[in-house]
């Protein structure tokens, strides 16, 4: 098999692990996942939804599955420490093997379970939704949510390799894949910022393209997936853990893992939150001259063409999104970090007191 994309990371005793994108029939990719774990033992972590619709193409042994139910609040310890006991049950070792199957949850968690699992054991990503597609999958960041602080517990911990078989998208409903593209107009905002070798005028593609992308058009679909994920390979690439470079990555991330806590995780999608986070951000450096009207206004624009309308910051409890703000991962000593536009694709690190993040 040769693959779509190769991750290297140099950070990681120059690790690299392939990504394959094909539109196969989901039996053959069965066959795969088949082969590649031949002679092992193997836990398949698998969303609920997607267990429903391709439960017969993988015709997995069910002592060998754990179906996780759908939503961002799955992903939480009380799951972790059942598939824990799982593994433990199946008698898995470091040489065998967990395959994720599903969207961003799944991947999440599922990764964080082979990264202290036995102190870590090979995992297989296979994305089903779009947003898994173009971000969560790859990049080897793992975790677990805590009631009121998303993604608090975690690892970075690479895959082994990643199976993108678009033919997910085609049992994807709308909301699903608003959430996709909510991920793929950050990469837009921040492309220059990815100092990716090439130039891909992602946000030109997404605004005259998008009449033909919202119907679904499968070969701009796919084209669209190949660039995010360059873009996103530039950047972890030079910067795993997130120690500088992959910051930028975060763009919409800071009050969108807010609206997400303060909604108990069931109130947005991940793709609704950011985009939600990007508002605000645009607002905010508009609002201290960092961009021009004329930037702000091609963002909104594109906002409005995948189907997203504003909301208003202040609509939950200013003083509680506030306090889930500086308690995210990147604040530093109890102030808000965000990424903030500072011109045409490209974004930079900014520190933003109390008073100013919403008086504008």
């Amino acid at each position: 098999m040769k693959p779509s994309i190769l991750v290297e990371i140099p950070q990681d005793n120059f690790k690299s692990y392939p990504i394959y994108i094909d539109k196969e029939p989901v039996k053959d990719l069965a066959k795969k996942l088949n082969k590649l774990s031949a002679n092992k033992k193997r836990l398949i972590i698998i969303s609920n939804k997607v267990y429903k619709l391709y439960k017969n193409e993988f015709n997995f042994k069910k002592e060998e599955i754990f179906i996780l139910k759908d939503g961002e609040n799955q992903k939480n310890i009380k799951n972790y420490q059942r598939i824990i006991e799982k593994a433990i049950q199946l008698g898995l070792s470091r040489k065998d093997l967990i395959i994720a199957i599903g969207g961003g949850v799944v991947g999440d968690l599922a990764g964080f379970v082979a990264a202290t699992y036995m102190r870590g054991i090979e995992f297989i990503q296979v994305p089903t939704t779009l947003l898994a597609f173009v971000d969560s999958s790859v990049g080897g960041k793992t975790a677990i949510d805590l009631p009121y602080a998303k993604n608090y517990i975690g690892a970075f911990y690479q895959p082994k390799m990643v199976f993108i078989n678009l033919n997910f998208i085609l049992t994807l409903d709308k909301r699903q894949m608003l959430s996709g593209f909510g991920e793929i107009l950050k990469y837009a905002f921040i492309e220059n910022s990815c100092k990716s070798e090439k130039s891909y005028l992602l946000l030109e593609f997404l605004s005259i393209a998008a009449d033909r992308i919202l119907e679904n058009n499968m070969n701009l679909i796919e084209r669209l997936i190949k660039i995010c994920l360059e873009l996103k390979i530039s950047v972890v690439t030079k910067d795993e853990t997130e120690s500088g470079l992959r910051k930028v990555l975060n763009f919409g991330h800071t009050y969108g893992h807010a609206l997400e806590t303060i909604t108990h995780y069931k109130k947005y999608t991940h793709g609704e939150a950011v985009v939600y986070g990007m508002m605000l951000a645009f607002d905010y450096a508009l609002s201290t001259k960092m961009i021009n009207h004329t930037y702000y206004n091609l963002a909104y624009d594109l906002f409005k063409k995948y189907g997203y309308k504003t909301i208003k910051p202040v609509k939950y409890n200013r003083e509680e999104i506030i306090n889930i703000m500086k308690s995210d991962k990147k604040a530093n000593a109890g102030i808000i970090t965000m990424i903030l536009p500072d011109r045409k694709g490209s974004v930079i690190e900014t520190e933003i007191t109390d008073e100013s993040l919403f008086e504008m």
